[in-house]
């Protein structure tokens, strides 16, 4: 995907416009955590995707998503109150991620191509947080909306 001069916006400012930090302010579960609470906490917080810990840790182990529930719990018939996380998440070494820096438009590619939905953000100091396709398609229309405004106001004379 070519980048404009206007398509600036980073992960960074998408983290702070939803309020996250350095503070590790993230929703996250543990390996050990069953896949029923890990999905209760989906539900309870309106959110498609868990970052996984080691128990004890704060280092990433992996993510569970929705489509992990589906594919791994309900298609093959399994438990979800018996079935722990780590049993059924994708793993760090599969993990997908971006950086503060990352570009929006380069996030929205590597989610795409790679059929995923949420992405978690890796700084120097760790997790940072997690930007879902949702997030980023919001900071891409509203890049263009400005941009848009500002050609406006250039044909208008008022630039």
């Amino acid at each position: 995907m070519e980048e404009h001069g206007f398509e600036k916006t980073k992960i960074s400012d998408i983290l702070k416009s939803k309020g996250k930090s350095d503070d590790g302010s993230w929703l996250w579960c543990t390996t050990e955590d069953s896949v029923y609470e890990a999905v209760k906490s989906m539900t309870h917080h309106n959110v498609g995707a868990l970052v996984v810990v080691k128990p004890g840790e704060k280092s990433v182990a992996g993510i569970i998503t929705e489509r992990d529930y589906l594919r791994k719990i309900i298609v093959q018939g399994r438990s979800s109150k018996s079935t722990k996380v780590g049993d059924i998440m994708t793993e760090e070494n599969k993990l997908i991620t971006v950086t503060p820096d990352t570009k929006v438009l380069k996030a929205m590619q590597l989610m795409t191509d790679n059929r995923i939905r949420h992405i978690p953000v890796i700084g120097e100091k760790g997790m940072l947080g997690m930007v879902s396709i949702g997030d980023v398609v919001r900071a891409v229309v509203s890049e263009h909306r400005e941009e848009l405004d500002r050609l406006n106001a250039f044909i208008q004379g008022g630039y």
